[in-house]
């Protein structure tokens, strides 16, 4: 059974979801610990800007919700008891589900935006170097990015604004009318950098791409014709800009309430926007609160994102009618895959009765029979076993994988199937009809 808990853009405001956010250096930590417990058998961690989930599988029942909270929230700071409200939990068909909307990106801020699929790449491919990604989970994924891979080439949900960078952008342009004659500096030489950058070449007066890295800065700027400066000196660039977009991967704020206040000294009234698109937050929220300087994060873009989705209806609409058709998929294999037990066991019982005659004949009538017609006997042999089988193996797997049909499964087992298989038969379906 595969469950997830988690939170996000859906449940939970940004100054929440910043409290939950886990860096990578805690992340394995956290999958070894829950995967020495016992309880479950694959656990993998995914943390971005707009979400924080734990997926696990199991052989049998999840844990309780509270245990996989517990484990998720082990490195949260400021924890507040009304928070429990913005947790989700989700087990067997609908973990499924979910965990296919999320890799298709229809569960993102941004509906279609491409970074949700490498962020879950990223996580599988950690889980997977820790030892964590492990069971029905490593099964689970592949089969979500096969999910992702079908909308992607089958619909056009990626087209418009299809990142928070670029609705960050979007909201720069309705606030200045275009970006000609406007500062802008991107604080940040990561993804999101990248895609900001992508967005403004060649629209803005002047870009500018200050990092920590001053060899990341000035890669990001000679792709995109923009002027990369060194950290050192970030108040002035500061100081020189009209729009500010932040989003670099510090744990705390860059941008301090006191840095700004003597920045805004120095404006003479002219005002400055910040476009805070981390998580956690990398400018003080009260900088919002001094004049003339305007603070937007995540959370505020989201009315520029209905607009965005609203012009995708058609294409969000076959996007969800693809996660149905692979989910379906997906369950088919999974309660099929239940009676393989038991097909093993009718497939020895059914090949040992004929070798037995097959044995008898060849000590008695058949024993003047060469090596060479011994051979074409034992693939006879095996071809008879398949044929004897088939009918049956075809309809077992078609009663695994429909509802109501399970008494057919249960029948095969008493007939054909020995104590160990029948019950490991039994109580796969079970388990997968019970998610």
């Amino acid at each position: 059974m595969i469950a997830i808990v988690g939170l996000s853009h859906r449940t939970a405001a940004v100054n929440v979801r910043e409290r939950y956010a886990i860096p990578e250096d805690a992340q394995e930590s956290i999958a070894k610990t829950l995967l020495d417990g016992g309880s479950v058998d694959g656990v993998m961690v995914l943390s971005t800007c707009n979400r924080t989930e734990l997926l696990v599988s199991t052989k049998g029942e999840a844990p309780p919700g509270e245990v996989l909270r517990a484990a998720l929230t082990r490195e949260a700071h400021g924890v507040e008891r009304d928070d429990v409200h913005v947790f989700y939990h989700y087990e067997g068909d609908d973990a499924v589900r979910h965990l296919f909307r999320v890799a298709a990106s229809l569960d993102s801020l941004v509906v279609g935006e491409p970074q949700i699929l490498g962020q879950l790449k990223d996580a599988n491919d950690r889980a997977d170097g820790w030892g964590t990604l492990r069971g029905s989970l490593q099964g689970t994924m592949r089969h979500a990015f096969q999910c992702a891979k079908r909308v992607r080439t089958e619909t056009g949900i990626g087209a418009g604004l299809v990142s928070i960078s670029s609705v960050a952008i979007e909201l720069a342009e309705r606030i200045f009318g275009d970006l000609k004659n406007v500062r802008v500096l991107l604080l940040g030489a990561g993804d999101m950098g990248e895609a900001a950058a992508k967005s403004l070449a060649g629209t803005s007066h002047s870009l500018v791409v200050c990092n920590r890295s001053f060899e990341k800065a000035a890669d990001l700027a000679s792709r995109y014709g923009a002027q990369a400066i060194p950290w050192e000196r970030l108040e002035p660039a500061i100081t020189d800009a009209d729009v500010v977009v932040v989003s670099t991967g510090a744990r705390q704020p860059v941008v301090s309430t006191e840095a700004v206040r003597r920045i805004l000294k120095t404006r003479r009234g002219r005002p400055i926007f910040f476009v805070d698109v981390a998580l956690p937050r990398n400018v003080e929220a009260s900088v919002h609160g001094l004049d003339g300087a305007y603070v937007y994060d995540i959370d505020d873009l989201e009315s520029i994102v209905r607009e965005g989705v609203e012009a995708r209806r058609e294409s969000v609409d076959r996007a969800e009618a693809v996660v149905n058709d692979e989910l379906g998929a997906y369950l088919r294999a999974r309660r099929e895959r239940t009676v393989d037990p038991l097909i093993v066991s009718l497939r020895e019982r059914t090949r040992t009765v004929l070798r037995a005659e097959l044995e008898r004949s060849l000590k008695g009538k058949l024993r003047h029979l060469t090596d060479m017609d011994r051979e074409a006997l034992e693939t006879m042999l095996d071809a008879a076993t398949n044929k004897l089988v088939h009918p049956t193996i075809v309809r077992l797997k078609r009663a695994a994988a429909t509802p109501g049909d399970e008494h057919l499964v249960d029948a095969a087992s008493e007939l054909f199937g020995d104590e160990v298989h029948a019950h490991d038969a039994a109580a796969g379906l079970r388990v997968i009809r019970g998610g």
